[in-house]
């Protein structure tokens, strides 16, 4: 997973996309998003975009984001 922040809006106010990498089929997923949003609309959006076509994933690899590291 990845962020990439700082992009100009687009007409439904993105300005950001949320990468997600499936490393043993290497399908790909991108989010658009905007970087104002909580962690808890980011499970939502991860439920609703990645968990409903691949399943429960085994493991996650995160870049040690603030959005997430703040919850432990």
């Amino acid at each position: 997973m990845d962020f990439v922040i700082g992009l100009p809006l687009t007409q439904q106010k993105h300005n950001a996309i949320w990468i997600i990498v499936d490393r043993l089929t290497k399908s790909v997923h991108f989010i658009a998003m905007k970087n104002t949003l909580t962690l808890d609309q980011l499970a939502r959006a991860y439920l609703e975009e990645t968990v409903r076509i691949h399943g429960v994933p085994s493991s996650i690899v995160l870049d040690r984001d603030t959005r997430f590291q703040s919850g432990f």
